[in-house]
């Protein structure tokens, strides 16, 4: 029965899209987060519906959509350029036959990210892609959420509808994702246009932001907490009382720690005690080993380049204080431990350029945000200047999450990222076009006069 209900939403906006070509894309972000071919017992999954989803897309862009107002900008160019540079790691890979699965979703996702901001022409557009990226990833929070309140969650069992551990049905990467779409929940809750502001809307944008924290606690990740702490300070900046708000954040901390439970608190405690937790110890040392690779490799291993590490570390342990205070030092020796680093996932495996190119990629996009939110504060435009802000936190916030898990690749961060490069086109031609006007009227003036 569930199989059909997925059935029956993917017919209804494949129906929608040859009436609106550009709900094609639509219905690609929504098959590329949530999987329902994954999710479903039998029907979908012999049919590729994301491949069909992606070839309508470009289909109806190159056949129907007016392209007078698509540009392309330097980002999609550098996408293009890091999409051809993993194609030649790909082929001269350690691993060939383990680098193939993986390149197999990676240039999807970048080929996809280059294509995707040519349809973003209007600011609807560019709002129902919002839009459907924070509703899709809804329905795996929400579910979280729910199981949290329900259980408490813990490491590794919070299930979130799939047994299949990857993706944004992973613990730490749903965690950094659900904090990542905050400030876009809050954007859309005051500027949407599809869902007008009303009570309802700030209901379930407030009921979805608690699903998003909770998120961290259910699934008992530490990235999740750094998120959060992060997402707090960065909402600093546009508060006005700004004591109270942090005198409120302190409150809420200390008034919900009693209802944390015990296995998120005892989890979060190992931040502190990094040398005795095995985890934390294991992703140190290997970022040790992938420095020490690519001073061999400087254009890296490529995809899966992690398999032929050999690491060896102590992990350190404290007992008792004072006199009666203890250290015990216990050696590990392990093998093919990932790099749990998106950074060191782009040395390991791309080397100094690769890595180069996707800092360039995500650091042009900051600051390209940081542009907008100042030049359009005030004004009709104000709407761009929030959304600015918004994209610009939640890339900040996903790149902190990056740092403690492997996500370089994972599509949510293109998307936030054609995103970006859609919402700056569309105000570079819009704010072409404003300025071209008193020129054709005094231009239509003068020619008058001269009549």
């Amino acid at each position: 029965m569930r199989d059909f209900a997925f059935i029956g939403f993917l017919l209804a906006l494949f129906a929608c899209g040859f009436k609106r070509p550009f709900i094609f894309v639509l219905t690609y972000i929504y098959i590329d987060i949530v999987s329902p071919q994954r999710i479903t017992y039998y029907l979908l999954n012999s049919v590729p519906v994301s491949m069909i989803a992606a070839g309508l897309a470009v289909l109806g862009w190159l056949l129907v959509d007016d392209k007078k107002d698509s540009r392309v900008a330097p980002r999609q160019a550098l996408i293009v350029l890091l999409l051809l540079y993993c194609w030649i790691t790909t082929r001269t890979a350690d691993f060939p036959i383990e680098a193939e699965g993986k390149w197999e979703w990676v240039w999807k996702n970048l080929a996809f990210a280059a294509f995707l901001p040519l349809t973003l022409r209007t600011r609807l557009r560019i709002e129902s892609l919002l839009l459907f990226v924070v509703l899709s990833a809804a329905s795996i929070i929400i579910v979280g959420g729910i199981k949290t309140l329900a259980s408490g969650g813990g490491y590794g069992e919070l299930n979130l509808m799939v047994s299949n551990n990857s993706g944004l049905y992973e613990g730490s990467i749903i965690s950094a994702v659900s904090i990542s779409l905050i400030p876009i929940i809050l954007w859309l809750g005051k500027y949407g246009t599809v869902f007008r502001p009303d009570r309802r809307v700030w209901l379930f944008c407030a009921a979805l932001t608690f699903a998003c924290l909770l998120i961290p606690v259910g699934t008992s990740a530490r990235t999740g907490l750094l998120c959060i702490g992060l997402l707090a300070v960065l909402m600093l900046r546009e508060v006005k009382r700004k004591v109270l708000y942090l005198a409120a954040l302190g409150l809420i901390g200390v008034a919900a720690i009693p209802f944390l439970p015990s296995a998120f608190s005892e989890r979060m405690g190992t931040i502190k005690t990094y040398q005795a937790d095995e985890s934390a110890s294991t992703r140190i040392a290997v970022w040790k080993w992938t420095m020490d690779y690519v001073k061999d490799h400087p254009f890296g291993g490529g995809f899966e380049a992690y398999r032929q590490n050999r690491i060896r570390y102590d992990t350190v342990s404290v007992e008792g204080e004072g006199p009666h205070r203890t250290v015990q030092r216990n050696l590990t020796v392990d093998k093919s431990r990932a790099y749990h680093s998106s950074y060191f996932e782009m040395l390991g495996e791309q080397g100094y350029p690769g890595l180069a190119i996707w800092l360039l990629i995500n650091v042009i996009g900051l600051v390209r945000m940081e542009v907008l939110r100042r030049r359009y504060r005030e004004g009709a435009f104000a709407w761009a200047g929030s959304l600015a802000r918004a994209l610009q936190n939640a890339q900040l916030i996903y790149l902190l999450g990056g740092a403690f898990v492997g996500i370089a690749f994972q599509s949510f961060l293109f998307m936030l990222i054609g995103a970006q490069i859609g919402l700056d086109t569309y105000l570079s031609r819009r704010r072409g076009e404003t300025a071209w006007r008193p020129m054709r009227r005094q231009a239509h003036e003068v020619t008058a006069g001269l009549t």
